[in-house]
């Protein structure tokens, strides 16, 4: 091969190179893990959830930013994240999740070890979420009725029942006034935890981390829009007081 041949060849080499890193490197964490809407400066903020926050229902880009989203985006760079687990968690300490799916067993783990090393979590565990669905019963797709708890309450020191009639509800969320549907009830099992706004809400220290937990998610149902937005000022409440 002359010299000028093999410095075409290494060129031709270098680019190839080049462009495989590139495609890599936007492969990496899969579509979950790509900001919703880049804003400069804010913290992020990961997003674990079955819920139409961050997408319509059926996970498509259609229609207008939800008022939820719309107001964690004043605040924060909001990080989709399809399962609790150490990759995902570390990209930053502070996590919403909203009626998520049941987590694997080891994702479980990975979790509390997160928070118990400093991690802060924002949990609404609806033991008989109202939220309307388009889609079918059974459908992985839609919310699960009850909070999918394997666990982890308990080892957190809570426990959350579900409500004893259900129908619209006035509550206060430690001062935000809200009206939702059927809340649940949370007690606490050990001094880690207290509760307050009548068994709603909970906050836990956790090792050097912290969780917060609410025993409702359709005060964030986009039914009303007015009650919608009140719900969503309060979530971004609870979640600023985990920044500190």
């Amino acid at each position: 091969m002359t010299r000028r041949r093999w410095l075409v060849a290494a060129v031709l080499g270098a680019l190839a190179a080049v462009g495989i890193l590139i495609l890599l490197s936007t492969q990496r964490g899969g579509p979950e893990a790509r900001p919703i809407g880049e804003r400069a400066g804010k913290p992020p903020l990961l997003l674990l959830t079955t819920l139409p926050i961050a997408f319509a229902e059926g996970f498509t880009l259609d229609g207008e930013t939800s008022l939820v989203l719309a107001a964690l985006q004043e605040r924060y760079r909001v990080v989709p994240i399809s399962v609790a687990d150490r990759a995902s968690l570390s990209r930053d300490g502070l996590l919403l999740m909203a009626q998520p799916q049941a987590q694997p067993a080891e994702a479980l783990v990975e979790l509390d070890r997160w928070v118990r090393d400093g991690g802060r979590v924002l949990l609404l565990a609806d033991p008989a979420l109202q939220w309307p669905s388009a889609l079918a019963l059974g459908d992985p797709a839609r919310p699960p009725f009850a909070f999918a708890d394997t666990g982890l309450l308990g080892h957190w020191g809570l426990r959350v029942e579900a409500p004893a009639e259900l129908g619209p509800v006035a509550m206060n969320l430690d001062g935000a006034v809200l009206v939702t549907r059927s809340p649940g009830l949370l007690t606490a099992t050990t001094a880690d935890c207290t509760t307050s706004s009548g068994g709603l809400i909970a906050h836990c220290r956790i090792g050097r981390g912290r969780a917060t937990v609410v025993a409702d998610a359709d005060f964030l149902a986009p039914s009303d829009p007015a009650l919608a937005k009140s719900g969503a000022v309060a979530l971004v409440r609870q979640l600023s007081g985990l920044e500190r």
